[in-house]
């Protein structure tokens, strides 16, 4: 199934990898998605949504074995301060659901902020954009199709 992830990256010719999975809707841990599609927790990378003082609304995409670093999150985005946002805001900012968040086609276009660690791979995982779906790619098409900063966000 075509994602509106999928369709722009068809749009940039970018070359990826759709790979399917079954859900557990009551597990939506990085550590299960990494084991269902093949792939080192570190190479599946997930995606927060976080909001600053200053710049407002942000996606955080970091690796499946880290936590975000709020304050290393804040620095990067020039904020004093950042949240990850209530599980009951993810949709209505993102138009996606918990276990199916991704940079690419979002609502709106937020500023996104990847940890440094992404570019340690030849390939990485990230949501499609649904659940049950990744998509797997290089690390410089996805920093190029999100136009993301990236640095030191996680711990």
């Amino acid at each position: 199934m075509k994602t509106n992830a999928a369709r722009l990256l068809d749009n940039l010719k970018i070359t990826y990898e759709l790979r399917d999975y079954e859900v557990d809707p009551d597990d939506l841990s990085a550590e299960t998605v990494a084991l269902k599609v093949g792939m080192p927790l570190n190479q599946v990378f997930k995606t927060l949504v976080a909001r600053g003082d200053k710049k407002g609304v942000c996606l955080a995409v970091i690796p499946g074995d880290k936590q975000l670093d709020l304050k290393a999150l804040a620095k990067l985005s020039d904020d004093k301060h950042c949240d990850v946002v209530s599980l009951k805001e993810v949709q209505p900012l993102t138009g996606y659901i918990r276990g199916g968040v991704t940079a690419l086609s979002c609502k709106k276009d937020y500023p996104v902020y990847v940890d440094e660690s992404m570019k340690d791979f030849d390939q990485v995982s990230i949501s499609a954009g649904v659940r049950g779906t990744q998509i797997i790619m290089s690390p410089t098409d996805y920093l190029a199709a999100t136009k993301a900063k990236v640095g030191v966000i996680c711990c």
